[in-house]
């Protein structure tokens, strides 16, 4: 990323109509709606995220993360203390069942406290739990108690990791967070690719979101490839920058992992004059950090923090389909490298103005 002055986050900025804050994905998927630009004639078109393949050509590549969503939304009762509730999100493993986690509301939980966990639909403690051991900068390190692995626990009394914004509207609309829906949630918060592979995430790759079997067909039928690669979203993504400029921010840093299968198959599409078509965001973050090798048949696996702004040059991404951003966030700050940041805010602005629906439940942006 090269620029000759600092960006100011103000840049990054734009008024929002609160109302436009997706509560529920489309029914089907692929019916969202997708705002098409096109950075060579500057053409905006309003479509349907279902006409996608018909801006796909026989031997473009289109490259998805097939990271799996874990409901790693908690909500704890403490044992002593009265009994406080605490609401929380496990962030990332850190070795045999213990975790980073933020938590609300815990600034007097003590080392060693144990905290009950209560389910989606229940009121009452269950007989999983976590034990606080402590800080790690802003989040705590836990360990989590009861039969089976994490996973298997997160299954049980585990909620859906929601956006917060996703949850506040929902609230604002008088519908409380009770997880009665959680398990429509769960379905509605994951791709239809997501695999079981153990590259779980706390948050959804959203523009995989709109995708259905249907579609992924047409895809197909049309001679465009699909592959996949694996970033573990953490909540980073979403975290809007609270620095001056861009260049203050820290950046989360996130796993990824790619098989030498595609990379061999993301060559053969540059050779073959196709194009590489980035489903979301931390896809685009994967294929622009991928590391230069050429040795060995182990699969890449490799920890980015890279921060993709205006002045980025791309080099592995000439096509993205991606939703609508928070202000003042690095998803946003992406978008722009891509497009340029007035076109960006052009296109926002006629968005909101087309009551196009933002964020991760939200409609498409198809940027080629």
């Amino acid at each position: 990323m090269q620029r000759s002055f600092p960006m100011r986050v103000d840049d990054l900025d734009y008024d929002f109509d609160p109302s436009l804050v997706a509560r529920e994905p489309a029914s089907p998927r692929d019916s969202a709606r997708m705002l098409v630009y096109d950075r060579a004639s500057a053409r905006v078109e309003h479509r349907l995220v279902r006409d996608l393949d018909t801006y796909l050509r026989a031997g473009d590549t289109i490259v998805v993360n097939q990271t799996t969503v874990m409901p790693a939304r908690i909500k704890a009762i403490r044992e002593r203390g009265g009994g406080a509730r605490i609401e929380g999100l496990l962030l990332e493993a850190r070795g045999e069942r213990r975790w980073l986690a933020l938590l609300r509301n815990a600034k007097r939980v003590a080392d060693g406290e144990r905290l009950a966990l209560v389910g989606p639909g229940s009121e009452t403690p269950s007989e999983y739990g976590i034990v606080v051991h402590g800080r790690d900068d802003e989040a705590f390190l836990v360990s989590i108690e009861g039969g089976g692995s994490a996973e298997e626990v997160l299954s049980k009394v585990g909620w859906t990791p929601l956006p917060p914004y996703i949850v506040k509207a929902r609230r604002d609309d008088g519908r409380p967070d009770d997880g009665l829906g959680d398990l429509a949630d769960r379905a509605a918060y994951q791709t239809v690719y997501a695999t079981e592979s153990g590259d779980y995430s706390v948050a959804a790759p959203t523009a995989g979101l709109h995708f259905t079997p249907e579609l992924l067909s047409r895809v197909a039928s049309r001679g465009v490839e699909r592959v996949s690669v694996a970033l573990q979203v953490g909540a980073g993504t979403f975290k809007p920058i609270e620095t001056v400029t861009l260049e203050e921010h820290r950046m989360h840093r996130e796993r990824c992992v790619v098989s030498r299968d595609v990379t061999g198959r993301l060559r053969a599409t540059r050779e073959r004059g196709g194009r590489i078509v980035a489903v979301g965001t931390t896809t685009v973050r994967t294929l622009e950090s991928l590391p230069v090798t050429t040795e060995g048949d182990e699969p890449l696996v490799w920890e980015t923090d890279i921060l993709i702004a205006p002045g980025h040059r791309f080099t592995m991404t000439d096509a993205m389909l991606t939703n609508f951003h928070l202000p003042r966030s690095t998803l946003i700050a992406l978008v722009a490298a891509f497009v340029g940041l007035e076109t960006l805010r052009s296109l926002y602005a006629t968005a909101q103005r087309e009551r196009y629906r933002f964020y991760s439940f939200g409609d498409a942006m198809l940027i080629v």
